[in-house]
């Protein structure tokens, strides 16, 4: 009861500060960086303060007997909210202390925000004849090789052995609603044509489970437009045969609509669970990628068969050791 009591005057107190906070965030690339001076009396109750999900990184006892928190995570993690528009990308999440259980309410918020343009020059820059493109419909898909910046096509395709092939993929929109440019499906193949009988190395499958993120160290990059997705795929060998075909189903979809069918997900170590790159919030239906994630329903097939997917192949890559010449 002491405790409660003590613990109640403590929150009095922090709502007195509130106002006064000093919280210092620093956005990164990727990630977010947050120093929060926080009052002695709050340094025993450190643990319950929280950036989305995550605890603090550090905690660093000071002179004057408070206390500086961190937190130093990447946006994949602390369940962070990403949003897309116009020609702006933001990632948003909360600072809360919960002094009591999940199931009430916390006793202080404070949002966090990090903005970025989007790189729109990427949008016009990759669309050159040394991209693979083709049309369906009214819509123009794209897929190619970037180079390590991510500033352009790539101008060789042999790959040493472990590093990124940064795989870009992009649907232009013209006079379509926006779209959500989704890539269904990948395999690696010995060939640029899959029969039935040919062998095949899973890299994302159940409609959009990126396999190769929870076997090896593979991602999926934060988009820079929702028509377009760049896949970071950690490079490999098939056998002994150094010339691999990446073979890709792109769908183009509405960003309204997510679902086990319709989805981008990645499997992120750190938590031990799969992320929805569109929406973390929205995670949970990447549940189904370590089972089996529901067909597409009859509408949907009706509309992909009016031009919202198409198949793609990209090669050769040819992967050699990161020690040999380049061909």
């Amino acid at each position: 009861m002491v405790t409660l009591v003590y613990l109640s005057v403590i929150i009095l107190a922090w709502f007195a500060t509130a106002a006064n906070a000093d919280i210092q965030v620093v956005c990164a690339n990727k990630s977010v960086s947050i120093t929060w001076e926080i009052s002695a009396d709050l340094v025993p109750y450190a643990a319950r303060l929280f950036l989305g999900s995550c605890m603090p990184s550090h905690l660093n006892l000071l002179p004057s007997g408070k206390g500086e928190v961190q937190f130093n995570y990447g946006f994949e993690n602390c369940k962070f909210k990403k949003q897309i528009k116009g020609k702006q990308m933001s990632y948003q999440n909360e600072i809360t202390f919960r002094p009591y259980p999940k199931s009430k309410p916390a006793a202080f918020v404070y949002p966090i925000k990090c903005v970025y343009r989007s790189p729109a020059n990427l949008n016009n820059q990759f669309l050159n004849p040394g991209s693979v493109s083709e049309g369906r419909g009214s819509l123009v898909f794209h897929m190619a090789l970037l180079n390590e910046q991510l500033t352009g096509l790539a101008t060789t395709n042999v790959i040493p052995l472990g590093s990124f092939m940064p795989i870009w993929a992009q649907v232009e929109q013209k006079s379509h609603q926006p779209l959500l440019l989704l890539m269904e499906e990948c395999v690696a193949a010995h060939t640029p044509q899959l029969h039935s009988g040919s062998w095949v190395y899973p890299i994302i499958n159940n409609k959009g489970c990126l396999l190769e993120s929870k076997q090896g160290n593979s991602i999926f990059l934060p988009r820079y437009h929702s028509s377009a997705l760049i896949l970071y795929l950690q490079s490999f060998r098939l056998g002994h045969e150094g010339e691999v075909y990446i073979h890709c189903k792109l769908t183009a979809w509405d960003p309204d609509v997510l679902d086990e069918s319709n989805k981008v997900c990645h499997y992120v170590k750190e938590t031990e669970r799969w992320s929805l790159l569109d929406d973390p919030f929205q995670s949970s239906i990447c549940n189904c990628c370590d089972s089996t994630c529901k067909s597409r329903s009859k509408r949907q097939a009706e509309q992909e068969s009016r031009g919202l997917r198409h198949n793609f192949v990209l090669g050769p890559l040819i992967v050699v050791e990161p020690d040999s010449p380049a061909k």
